[in-house]
């Protein structure tokens, strides 16, 4: 199966983006929960100057999958988007692909999906206000995310671009968000139950200062995802409770960088599956170090697979040579050479 641009964009479009992202998020956790059934690795990074680009691949006994993602924070000003990403859906026991997918639409409702099932586990109970700081491509998604899991229905946004908050305000305004643009990222926080930070500049960078968060609040810290690319104050971090995804690649990549290799934190699927607690008192601080990990990438590839297959959103790519007899390879060629050479004697 193809899904590409066209066909996702139509996809989300008719199934609309808080149910799909709901729908992977519902896979996303009973994945999770079998998270010793995966082979898993810390993705492999190519970093330059300008960027990143990265190969992410999972596989449990019957599937295997990878993303192919770039990173690059100055692509805006050069006309291309930061994060753009393509994907594929294999089958374990014969090797074959199953789907090719772009993954650039398909990762923003991933993210998104994986920052609501977080907060599902870890805000307190009632929370209704979020500081979105940084208005890019990936801020939409995760507040319709979030009203899916925890009822978010304020919105508190900072961008350093006014652009960016009048894009943020007039594409989410129409579903009923009361949204407050701030005056800073420190006015954002300013009574917020969750904080989101998904800021794009491959810096160790300070977005959130310690002194801004107060007892009980919910970080969702996305935007810190690479080797020298930070958003949250390393004291707010020493003071919280913090839950990451796959601990190896996290203490390269994400917030913990910052931190000394043995400080402590609580991988999130033993949350999920009741072998570790959540958060353990109404006014923690509770972290969500998220990088990205490829299981996300699994369960949302899975999920589009099974929602497309028979219908018009699922195109179709020939990518496999498969010759009658699986052992004559060459039989591809040699018939193109004989009616090559047929059409030179005809002529």
């Amino acid at each position: 199966m193809l899904v590409d641009v066209p066909r996702m964009a139509a996809w989300i479009g008719q199934v609309g983006p808080e149910a799909a992202i709901a729908g992977i998020r519902a896979r996303l956790e009973a994945d999770y929960r079998r998270w010793p059934q995966f082979d898993k690795t810390p993705r492999v990074a190519s970093h330059s100057p300008l960027g990143v680009i990265e190969l992410m691949p999972i596989a449990d006994a019957d599937r295997y999958a990878f993303k192919y993602v770039n990173g690059h924070p100055s692509n805006p000003m050069r006309g291309y988007q930061t994060v753009t990403a393509f994907g594929a859906l294999a089958e374990v026991h014969h090797g074959y692909p199953l789907l090719v997918a772009e993954m650039t639409l398909l990762t923003a409702l991933r993210t998104a999906a994986t920052s609501a099932m977080a907060a599902a586990a870890l805000a307190r109970p009632g929370s209704r206000t979020m500081a979105l700081i940084g208005n890019g491509s990936q801020s939409e998604f995760q507040a319709i995310g979030m009203r899916d899991a925890l009822g978010i229905d304020r919105l508190q946004i900072w961008d350093t671009d006014p652009a960016a908050m009048d894009k943020i305000s007039r594409n989410l305004s129409p579903l009923g968000f009361e949204i407050v643009r701030a005056t800073s990222a420190q006015d954002a926080c300013a009574g917020a139950d969750v904080v989101t930070t998904c800021t794009a500049d491959k810096a160790l960078a300070r977005i959130v200062e310690d002194a801004w968060i107060g007892p009980g609040t919910h970080l969702n810290a996305i935007g810190g995802d690479c080797p020298g690319k930070t958003e949250i104050d390393p004291a707010l971090l020493e003071r919280s409770q913090i839950f990451v995804e796959y601990t190896p690649q996290t203490r390269i990549e994400g917030e913990i960088q910052q931190l000394s290799a043995d400080h402590p934190v609580t991988e999130l699927w033993t949350v999920l599956d009741g072998s570790s607690p959540g958060r353990t008192d109404p006014s923690a601080i509770t972290v969500f170090d998220s990088v990205g990990f490829a299981l996300e990438d699994f369960s949302a590839l899975n999920y589009l697979a099974d929602a497309v297959a028979g219908t018009e959103f699922a195109g179709s790519i020939d990518l496999v040579a498969a010759p009658d007899d699986p052992r004559d390879l060459y039989s591809l060629i040699a018939a193109t050479e004989a009616r090559d050479s047929w059409g030179a004697s005809a002529a």
